[in-house]
């Protein structure tokens, strides 16, 4: 319903020289708006976001949910077809505009408003899904506002479920508007008629005209002014209300033009002191914009960055490569020089892969792509590459051949030491960094905040954290002491450790088969063996000490190059099954998850992907029990899947929301209340225990 001070403001601008003007039948909307779908043809089950797509006339604005002091929303009747539910709206962030004293929170100009259209497992290919919805909004100018409308619609077809790639760009650029959600609550305190709002905000994060738009109705002085101070990693809003209040607070934090934070506030103790960044009129611009870098929020966020890369050490992300780490160890043994040099040139080379994967990252998000970290491992013929190179390095560790520059393979020579164990590093970072853990979720949150040095900053961070255990044992003796000497007892070490890389290999070939299907399973597996061939053909004529040596080398790199070129480069559907699953899950999306969250269910949200070795752990460990099923039933918990395995724009921006750039993510939503974050390394324990 539109409130009592939206009637007025009606009846205001009829007497007041604003008119409020009918829109005459047949007339031009002054905010037209067209209904467009990111894909015509869904699968069944599957998710699919549709944009009420607007475009107002120069001068003319539309309005936000909570249109402020003045204004109304839009208003939908929707009639859908059977087998499809709708979710909730989801409104970039808006502007705030002063109209004869009152406030409104506007759009000026062309803006998406989204949501999610559910389509039924159930409805079969081929079946035609009509979707209408009635609109009514309203349109202003500074001067005179026309009640608009339209009847909106657009037909479906359920088929394939491919997103073109320019729709796809389009809607990532209207995702690209919508507030983040964070993962931390604020708090808030009110004083007479003083309200002070406490956002976690990193120190490091630039802002520009901070202003808060809250959702909470009938509560805040839309008009009055706000002030935005700075303590710690706390942005202090402050506004006026007009009454006591001593529930939730929802609102958008805008940061930066089209940029924003959706916030959820309760009753807590606000940080004091701070420094003031702006004090503003809704229409005023920033008296003192900061857009700077906090060098000590960056110091601060490149302390946890680091400490995220050392903890990575002990995730099972990272248990694939430790043969890797444990030959680098060893080799650290002989003399102090050697050593170092050894250590410095591995962690030169895990740093700058981390900064390169994380600018290649930046990038892509930067051109509209909603990808996130080890986003190499959706791509098949990244993870074709990896796997053929699994398979030299796992033959160079059992002494089939001999390559200098593969680390694993040299006779710990100092000349050829180096530039090997700078290549052991950037393997060891592409194979090690698919999952995210502790510290490194937020540093890396944070890092799509920043801008594009200082969150390259972080990305070092991680690859230094990495590598600090190497570090510290080539420059510390006393741990340099402790590390075995070289001897006979090393070529057999080194065999050994050729298992877990074989079994990475294995792994990498699982992938490929789950990305493409099949065809590329087959792919695979047939140059996969003719690589081993070639390579043991390389490694006998080394052996022998003649003939031409390079012959199975060039034939190898042809292979590679030749079997990269026929895989190809989309990935297929996904084929999971739900098979022997002890726990039956829902494909994520954010419809079914408003859907149950309305009808008042508690719902476990988890994702996870075939690539991240952390995600597999805990859905043996901790998800697919039966203790954990029969718990989840007993308390009525629904659960939702959501497979990272293969690019997915929603979930992408979903984890962003949440300041997450990869998975795993584990959320918790409790009967009526909001998500709760869980611990990145799940035990069942704790699953049983959740209310």
């Amino acid at each position: 319903m539109i409130g009592l001070k939206r009637i007025l403001f009606s009846l205001l601008l009829l007497f007041a020289g604003g008119p409020l003007y009918a829109q005459l039948p047949g007339a031009p909307l002054n905010v037209p708006a067209v209904l467009e779908a990111e894909v015509t043809t869904p699968a069944p089950g599957q998710s699919v976001t549709l944009a009420f797509h607007f475009k107002p006339k120069p001068t003319w604005h539309g309005y936000w949910e909570n249109p402020g002091d003045a204004g109304f929303g839009m208003q939908l009747k929707w009639a859908l077809p059977k087998g499809v539910r709708v979710g909730a709206l989801h409104y970039p962030v808006p502007e705030p505009l002063i109209i004869s004293g009152l406030m409104n929170h506007v759009y000026e100009r062309e803006y998406a408003v989204l949501v999610d259209l559910n389509i039924d497992k159930a409805v079969p290919v081929g079946t035609r899904l009509p979707i209408k919805v009635r609109g009514d909004w309203l349109a202003c100018t500074r001067e005179i506002c026309v009640p608009e409308g339209d009847d909106l619609g657009i037909e479906l077809v359920v088929g394939s479920g491919t997103v073109n790639a320019a729709d796809q760009t389009r809607f990532d650029t209207w995702r690209a508007s919508l507030p983040l959600m964070m993962d931390q609550n604020a708090v808030y305190t009110i004083k007479g008629n003083v309200i002070d709002i406490a956002i976690p905000f990193a120190q490091g994060a630039a802002l520009d005209r901070p202003y808060f738009f809250a959702k909470t109705e009938q509560l805040f002085r839309y008009a009055a002014p706000q002030t935005a101070r700075r303590t710690g990693n706390w942005l202090v809003i402050s506004g006026l209300v007009d009454k006591g209040f001593d529930g939730s607070i929802t609102g958008v934090l805008r940061i930066g033009e089209g940029q924003g934070l959706s916030v959820l506030a309760k009753p807590g103790a606000v940080p004091a002191a701070g420094d003031v960044v702006q004090t503003q009129g809704p229409n005023t611009q920033s008296e003192k914009p900061d857009t700077s870098v906090n060098l000590g929020g960056i110091l601060g966020l490149l302390g946890l960055a680091i400490l995220g890369g050392l903890i990575l050490n002990l995730m099972p992300c990272v248990f694939p490569i430790l043969g890797l780490k444990a030959l680098a160890l060893v080799k650290m043994g002989g003399d102090e020089r050697g050593a170092k040099a050894d250590a410095l040139a591995y962690a030169a080379g895990v740093i700058l892969s981390c900064i390169a994967l994380g600018g290649a990252m930046l990038m892509l998000r930067a051109a509209g792509q909603q990808v996130g970290w080890a986003f190499q491992l959706q791509e098949p013929r990244i993870v074709l590459l990896l796997f053929l190179l699994m398979v030299a390095v796992a033959l160079n560790l059992f002494g089939i051949f001999a390559l200098g520059n593969i680390n694993a393979g040299d006779s710990l020579t100092r000349q050829s030491g180096a530039a090997g164990s700078f290549w052991t590093g950037v393997l060891a970072a592409v194979v090690a960094t698919p999952c995210t853990g502790p510290f490194m979720a937020v540093a890396l949150g944070a890092a799509l905040l920043l801008p594009v040095l200082p969150a390259l900053l972080l990305f070092g961070g991680l690859g230094l954290g990495l590598a600090l255990p190497y570090l510290a044992i080539a420059f510390v003796p006393a741990l340099r002491r402790m590390m075995p000497k070289p001897g006979p007892w090393l070529e057999r070490f080194r065999n050994i450790m050729g298992v877990p890389m074989a079994l990475t290999a294995l792994a990498l070939l699982w992938l490929l088969w789950r990305l493409s299907g099949n065809n590329g399973l087959l792919l695979g597996s047939i140059t996969g063996a003719i690589l081993l061939g070639l390579l043991v053909a390389f490694g006998k004529i080394q052996m022998r000490g003649r003939g031409n040596r390079f012959m199975p080398v060039l034939a190898a790199g042809v292979l590679v190059i030749g079997a990269t070129l026929l895989l190809p480069a989309k990935p297929v559907a996904a084929n999971k099954e739900a098979g022997d699953r002890v726990l039956q899950t829902e494909r994520f999306s954010e419809a079914r998850l408003s859907e149950y969250r309305a009808e008042g269910y508690p719902v476990f949200a988890y994702f996870t992907a075939d690539w991240c070795v952390t995600c597999k752990v805990n859905e043996a460990a901790a998800i697919q029990r039966e203790e954990t099923a029969k718990a989840f039933k007993a308390k009525g918990i629904k659960v939702l899947e959501g497979d990272f395995t293969r690019r997915d724009p929603a979930i992408s921006r979903f984890l962003a929301q949440h300041g997450r750039s990869g998975v795993p993510l584990y959320l918790y939503y409790p009967k009526g209340s909001e998500a709760q974050i869980l611990p990145q390394v799940l035990t069942t324990k704790m699953l049983i225990a959740l209310p």
